[in-house]
């Protein structure tokens, strides 16, 4: 009996931490859903700004549905409130994990999770500053003069978050393909030579997870091409550090 508790104690400890770092990550993003639901219909006319910079006069947002103009910049709020938590949720995540890890564990990790959250946002950042004004540009100036743009906006709200999740889990293919490298599962070599597959790859990801469009494709893609050779040169340090490590033991070898 005493042997079976001994073992059942840690698991209901680590069960139990898991459980108050849950629930920490959750009240966070209560918080900032609270502090933020005031400025709800601000926040929903700065993300819509792209589009409405950019529509014909006369044309505007519409609401097709009886409660689009409550739910929309609700469901924008809470939106923003879970990437603004992104820092903190892994951090109660990095406070659980990083006790069973090594120091040099540590060194690596904690430099990958800050890279990790600024990529996130800078893909966020590059799909609002950058591909929406390109995309609402391009499809505001393609369509027949006699039809009226007026986009409903909980549609138009879907269609931005999706692209913002999309560029920002895009923008951390650097740190994946480092720690891929770093764990040995593959090498700078063989990428390399599987470059042209990847290159593809790339268009038929955007293809997946964009508009079906080859303008919104394009601008997935070559951005995701772009970073995976990013993380190509960052994988290249890992190989030199290899390097150095195989000739300290050679040389503590020989030594001997």
């Amino acid at each position: 009996m005493s042997t079976d508790a001994s073992h059942q104690a840690p698991l209901v400890t680590h069960l139990v931490e898991l459980r108050n770092r849950l629930l920490k990550s959750v009240l966070a993003i209560l918080v900032l859903f609270v502090g933020l639901y005031y400025f709800a219909n601000d926040l929903y006319l700065m993300v819509s700004e792209p589009l409405r910079l950019l529509l014909p006069e006369g044309s505007s947002l519409i609401a097709t549905e009886v409660a689009s103009p409550f739910l929309a910049p609700l469901k924008l709020t809470f939106a923003v409130a879970v990437l603004l938590s992104v820092p903190y949720t892994l951090f109660q995540a990095w406070s659980f994990i990083a006790p069973a890890l090594y120091k040099n564990e540590k060194k690596i990790a904690i430099p990958l999770l800050i890279s990790s959250i600024l990529l996130f946002y800078l893909g966020i950042l590059f799909a609002y500053f950058v591909v929406l004004p390109l995309i609402f540009g391009f499809f505001t100036s393609v369509g027949p003069s006699e039809v009226t743009v007026m986009t409903d906006i909980n549609q138009y709200l879907n269609f931005v978050l999706k692209l913002f999740f999309a560029f920002g889990v895009t923008f951390e293919i650097p740190v994946a393909t480092y720690l891929l490298i770093k764990a040995g599962v593959t090498t700078v070599a063989k990428l390399s030579k599987k470059r042209p597959y990847i290159f593809l790859g790339c268009f038929v990801i955007g293809m997946l997870i964009t508009p079906p469009d080859i303008f919104s494709q394009t601008l997935l893609a070559i951005p995701m091409w772009m970073l995976f050779e990013l993380g190509l040169l960052a994988g290249r340090t890992v190989k030199n550090q290899d390097n150095e490590e195989e000739q300290q033991d050679s040389s503590q070898v020989s030594e001997s």
